[in-house]
């Protein structure tokens, strides 16, 4: 995601944070996530999975995966990153975007705009699914009696492209035009597993923007709901709470579920699949930035809350962005990590707060 400003609220009085966190028996399967913006390698899944992490949540690409309309799927590097995770015994997360050129000409247009690139979105996801969901090609090249075993961790729930509100993801945000998106996506992936879950990608809570360009989550999210027929494509909903603090998530993440709630979707989880603030000290410039030990003490407040109110929330995964630095990425990518950047892991006490809390 891009870093936009937002305005904080005032802080909440200790009285209304939420209880001490659930017990770790009570979570969901792979309910502690982590969103890389580095390579990962095989130290880093070992230092994840100890930590208490489970699942990685990381894009699938469509247009470096199919960069011709005759070429055929090249699943080579996301191969690699798979057999990577299920070595750590970590889950795996995709979330699936970014429109081919021979397509169209803008990535971020949704292919829902002809037959031709419904059918082309449609066989894409079909075959990822087919690849690395349940009984898929991957795990069968991987298997026991294979030359390379693996863990067996086939992909259980497939995100269905990313912050779609937003322009710096899709153009225009568009309500009516995702939930095309989203019917396409659901029959695809039960073609290739029926048990497959669907969910929505990522809405950036509060953008400071407006139509075309960007709707807030829970404007975005209502007229989602209004579109005819759309529930039954989607199995949860997922959002990017960023905010200048927890008493601001927290509105975030209230106002998207009564949204849930209130179209009658007492049912669908609700998945936080980005969440996180810098440790530089710099809110005037990225309002996320809150400072070293501001980043500890808003992640532990932050996970306090929402562990406390899992199960009212129907809460599914909650994925930290990011895991180290990465300079140059974004407004705050700089210093969002749980790392400082490079090859060695020097852990901030935001990793250390983390920790304590999954473990």
């Amino acid at each position: 995601m891009r870093a936009v400003r937002t305005s904080g609220l005032a802080i909440v009085v200790l009285a209304l944070l939420a209880p001490p966190p659930a017990a770790a028996s009570a979570l969901p399967r792979g309910f502690f996530g982590i969103v890389p913006q580095t390579p990962v390698r095989d130290e880093d899944t070992a230092r994840m999975r100890a930590g208490g992490l489970e699942t990685i949540r990381v894009a699938l690409g469509w247009s470096g995966v199919q960069t011709s309309p005759r070429g055929g799927y090249d699943w080579t590097g996301f191969d690699g990153f798979v057999g990577t995770a299920a070595r750590g015994h970590m889950e795996v997360l995709p979330f699936l975007y970014s429109t081919p050129h021979w397509v169209s000409g803008d990535w971020r247009r949704l292919p829902v705009d002809g037959p031709r690139a419904r059918r082309a979105w449609s066989e894409f996801v079909t075959a990822a699914v087919e690849r690395y969901g349940r009984g898929g090609e991957f795990w069968r090249e991987h298997g026991p009696r294979s030359e390379e075993p693996l863990p067996q961790l086939p992909i259980r729930a497939w995100q269905i492209w990313n912050e779609e509100n937003f322009f710096y993801f899709a153009n225009p945000a568009s309500p009516q035009r995702y939930a095309r998106l989203l019917a396409l996506s659901r029959k695809a992936v039960r073609r290739a597993d029926p048990r497959g879950d669907v969910v929505i990608g990522g809405l950036f809570g509060d953008p400071a923007a407006g139509p075309p360009r960007a709707l807030d989550a829970t404007e975005f999210l209502d007229q989602l709901y209004r579109v005819r027929g759309v529930k039954a494509s989607f199995d949860a909903v997922a959002l990017h709470p960023y905010a200048a603090d927890t008493a601001t998530l927290r509105s975030l993440v209230e106002g998207v579920r009564a949204t849930m709630v209130g179209h009658g979707d007492r049912r669908s989880g609700l998945y936080l699949t980005e969440l996180g603030w810098g440790s530089q000290n710099d809110p005037e410039v990225v309002s996320f930035e809150v400072g070293l030990h501001g980043q500890a003490r808003e992640l532990r407040d932050a996970y306090r809350y929402l562990l406390g109110n899992r199960g009212r929330l129907k809460l599914r995964q909650v994925d930290w962005f990011s895991w180290k630095d990465s300079p140059g990425s974004c407004a705050f990518c700089d210093s969002v990590g749980l790392f400082r950047a490079g090859a060695r892991f020097r852990p901030k006490p935001a990793w250390r707060a983390l920790r304590a809390l999954a473990r």
